[in-house]
């Protein structure tokens, strides 16, 4: 910056203000001005209109001259300081201003450290979260795959159900698993021909020659499925009366078919697939209940026939035991006389130690004395012959 730009700057700068006006330095310089321009225009005037005060006033103006040139010094002074200042102040200024970018840098580099360090926690955070997500994702993806596959055992099972002759393989299956499982083999019999030509799901025979239970598999579920699926209480009254005439008919098929007198037991099960129909029957279904009790037919649920195979193990188990009763009975005995046997010789073989040990005990006595009396002879003294032949002889003789 040139001097002349540094003086238009310090003459634009306000330097004074008079109630709403403000005045620069230049303005006030430029007023000074033409104040003295005014004062020398009115000595020229006042020393032509008044020519003879002129000299006694000279001396007056040349002291007002040599005081206006000592003020115009003076202000030429305060405004080499005032420049002076305005310059220390454009300095301090600028040292603060760079204080101020300094601290400003400072502070922006400290927030972006923090901010890209919570950033990278957010990320990290952010991918956490993701690989968990991602994780119960395939989770879930694996939960809907098998909610999927059992939708779909579901339809084949409803499909198996909606057929006839699925259905009671279905129902058969079901009841060969538990008959099979409790029983062993050689005590069942599947699809057996009586004597009326009839055959039967299941026959089991019975202990002691008695008759065989007959177990039903074929429940009808026709009439049930339509209960079920019906959308109006007129037509699931009218499935009901259905389903009711449909079980009676089958228990009244079960009694004249498999019951034979003398070939098989006075009561046949009839085998329901689901406890919860079963338990719909004896809730809702009373007629039904009591028509199978005086057809003597049992109605049994998966549950009920396990428990009455288990009942049957236990008689086929007791008839075997008693089956083997006298074999037990004869090894029983058999095994008495070897104890018998065996009681005889460990006595005989007690009496044979107790014998040793005596015969033992006896050799130790002779063997004590036979120690104490050469213990007697090593302490005697053989000076001469006749005593010691005198004093000896009798000793020998008495260990003799």
């Amino acid at each position: 910056m040139t001097l002349t730009e540094e003086l238009n700057a310090l003459f634009n700068q306000p330097y004074l203000t008079m109630g709403s006006n403000t005045f620069s330095l230049g303005q006030v310089v430029l007023f000074v001005l033409a104040l003295l321009g005014l004062f020398f225009l009115w000595m020229i005037i006042t020393s032509i209109k008044a020519g003879k005060r002129r000299a006694a006033n000279e001396a007056a103006a040349l002291e007002r001259a040599r005081q206006a040139e000592m003020k115009m010094a003076q202000l030429v002074e305060s405004q080499n300081e005032l420049t002076g200042r305005m310059q220390e102040l454009g300095s301090s200024l600028v040292n603060r201003q760079t204080e101020l970018g300094t601290a400003v840098n400072q502070r922006l580099d400290a927030m972006g450290g923090r901010i890209g360090q919570s950033i990278t926690d957010t990320t990290k955070n952010t991918q956490e979260s993701l690989a968990k997500l991602q994780e119960r994702l395939a989770v879930i993806d694996k939960a809907q795959d098998n909610i999927t596959g059992l939708a779909g055992q579901v339809v084949e099972l409803q499909n198996i159900l909606s057929n006839k002759q699925t259905r009671g393989a279905f129902g058969e299956g079901r009841m060969k698993a538990i008959v099979q499982d409790g029983l062993p083999m050689g005590s069942y019999e599947f699809q057996a021909t009586l004597s009326n030509s009839n055959r039967p799901d299941c026959l089991i025979h019975m202990p002691n020659d008695t008759p065989s239970l007959v177990i039903d598999a074929k429940f009808p579920l026709e009439a049930w499925n339509a209960i079920r699926a019906a959308e109006s209480p007129e037509r699931a009254k009218i499935a009901a009366q259905a389903f009711k005439r449909d079980v009676e008919v089958h228990l009244k098929a079960i009694s004249e078919k498999y019951l034979i007198t003398g070939e098989t037991q006075d009561t046949a099960f009839m085998f329901v697939p689901s406890e919860s129909i079963f338990a719909e029957i004896h809730e809702n279904f009373e007629s039904i209940v009591q028509k199978a009790h005086r057809s003597r037919v049992v109605i049994v649920s998966p549950s009920l026939l396990m428990l009455s195979i288990q009942v049957i193990q236990s008689v086929l188990k007791d008839t075997r035991m008693r089956e083997q009763a006298h074999l037990i009975q004869g090894e029983v005995m058999r095994l008495m006389e070897d104890v018998g046997r065996l009681d005889d010789r460990v006595r005989k073989l007690d009496t044979h130690f107790r014998q040793a040990q005596k015969d033992v005990e006896m050799i130790l006595t002779s063997s004590d004395k036979v120690t104490k009396r050469s213990t007697k002879i090593s302490d005697l003294d053989f000076e001469e012959g006749k005593e010691v032949d005198a004093a000896v002889k009798p000793r020998l003789k008495a260990v003799e």
